[in-house]
Order: structure tokens, then C-alpha cells, then sequence
């Protein structure tokens, strides 16, 4: 039975971590079936939106601990951080704007995957942390590190990974690593409308957007930026919302 399910609805691909008496903690599986769905999305132009979400009140606590007990020595961990980093960069440049829907625990690698995604939407239950320090004694990679510190800041970085404190959807608000918060009882009317939004838009401007915006946060440019904006401005889009801008009509999209 997959742990890992995903579904379909228009522009917008759902994955949900379904491993609910684990809090959704990831296995081998469960990652290299999300690294399978990101070339899913890849491969689909249709698919805008990829929207990530656990099941049972949790989104994922972390990479499942027992299978650290198969490890040896450090080049175990070393292969392990690197997968995971594959894992999760590929997660940062798929070709759709991510969203992480956070509720309850998002932590150690749930966190790095929240972390990968372009937006992050939370219900008041949610609490985010890193307490690998009083927990399993391991590490991050730099990289992970790096994506916590641009999104959240040094200080606040700092805290969950050095002093293992798991903070609440509220302060996560506060310091910009989560965009919305809602109470449980509203999360899903507030998920579906941030997605329903983003399927609205523009197609080829949430394309330059989220490349620009991801660039800033060294993922590479999907090509160049003068033929992004080339790409936008010579569109059939671009000429037909101008178009119902002046005649005050609502534009129609096309992605083309």
C-alpha cells in the first residue's frame, strides 16, 4: 500500500503524505516517490500547481527513524544527506508553484521539504523544528541550512537548529517562512482558495516569477532572463490582458 498518493484536479497535482500513525515521517519509498512525482509534473505542462499536504493532522515529522539503524558510519549519513538533497532541490526547480499545506508537525526533513516549496500555508496546530540537537544527534547539509536561513533568517534559523525549539504557526508568520495561518477549523477553505488563486493566474507569469524569485535563492534559471521576459511579453496572453485590461473585461489565460 503507498504511503505517498497523489491526485489530480485541473492544473493542480495534490500529494499527500499518508502514513498517519507515523505523524507521515518519510520513508526510502516515500521519497523516491515524491522525486517521481516531480518528474511527473515535469513532464506535464498542465499540471500548474503542486500542492503538498500529510494526512491524520500532521504534515511529516521528519525521515522515519528506524532506518537509521541501518546505518554503518559517517559515509552512510553522507550518502543519506545527498539523496535527500537531490530529493529536495529537485522539489525547489519543479516546473509548478509549490505549496506546502502545514498542519501539525513539520519537522527535520518536513521541514526541509516545506523549506523547498515557493509558498507555506499553515493551521494554528502547526509547529516547526529542527531538535535534532536533544533528539537524534545527526546533522544537515549545508544546503538545507542555507534554505532556512534565507527563509526565516540567521537568528531564528539558529534557534531550532541549536536550541531544538519547535515553534508555533504565529511566530513561523512572524518572521515570513509561512504566508498564511487559519484556524483548523477553516484550513481547507483557506488551502483550496491560495491554490485556487494561483490556477487563475497567468500561467507564463507565475513561470518568470517563481524562476526569478527561486534564482534569488540560487536555483538556476529555467534559461535565460532575457528570453523569460521575451517569452511573457511576446505572448498571446500578455497582448489579450492588456487588451481586457483597457476594455475592463476579465482576461482569459491560455499559458500561451
Amino acid at each position: 500500500m503507498t504511503q505517498l498518493t497523489t491526485n489530480v484536479d485541473g492544473p493542480v497535482l495534490t500529494v499527500t503524505f499518508d502514513r498517519p500513525e507515523a505523524r507521515n515521517a518519510m520513508t526510502w519509498a516515500m521519497y523516491e516517490e515524491l522525486l517521481q512525482t516531480c518528474g511527473r509534473v515535469n513532464a506535464d505542462e498542465s499540471l500548474r500547481v503542486l500542492l503538498l499536504r500529510g494526512s491524520g493532522g500532521a504534515f511529516v515529522a521528519g525521515t522515519d527513524i528506524s532506518q537509521f539503524l541501518e546505518f554503518e558510519d559517517g559515509s552512510d549519513g553522507v550518502r543519506y544527506e545527498a539523496r535527500v538533497e537531490e530529493i529536495v532541490s529537485t522539489l525547489a526547480s519543479v516546473d509548478a508553484v509549490t505549496v506546502a499545506a502545514v498542519e501539525g508537525a513539520c519537522v527535520g526533513g518536513g521541514l526541509a521539504l516545506a523549506a523547498a516549496c515557493d509558498l507555506r500555508v499553515a493551521d494554528e496546530s502547526a509547529v516547526f523544528g529542527v531538535p535534532i540537537a536533544r533528539t537524534l544527534g545527526n546533522c544537515l547539509s549545508a544546503a538545507n541550512v542555507d534554505r532556512l536561513v534565507r527563509l526565516m533568517g540567521r537568528g531564528t534559523a539558529g534557534e531550532l537548529l541549536l536550541l531544538g525549539r519547535l515553534l508555533p504557526a504565529t511566530r513561523m508568520l512572524d518572521v515570513g517562512f509561512v504566508q498564511e495561518v487559519a484556524p483548523t477549523e477553516g484550513f481547507d477553505a483557506m488551502v483550496s482558495e491560495v491554490v485556487g488563486r494561483l490556477a487563475a493566474h497567468a500561467p507564463l507569469t507565475l513561470w518568470a516569477s517563481r524562476g526569478m524569485l527561486r534564482a534569488t535563492a540560487g536555483v538556476p534559471l529555467p534559461t535565460s532572463e532575457e528570453q523569460m521576459i521575451a517569452r511573457v511579453y511576446g505572448s498571446e496572453d500578455f497582448r489579450s490582458g492588456v487588451q481586457a485590461f483597457v476594455d475592463k473585461t476579465r482576461p482569459v489565460w491560455r499559458g500561451a
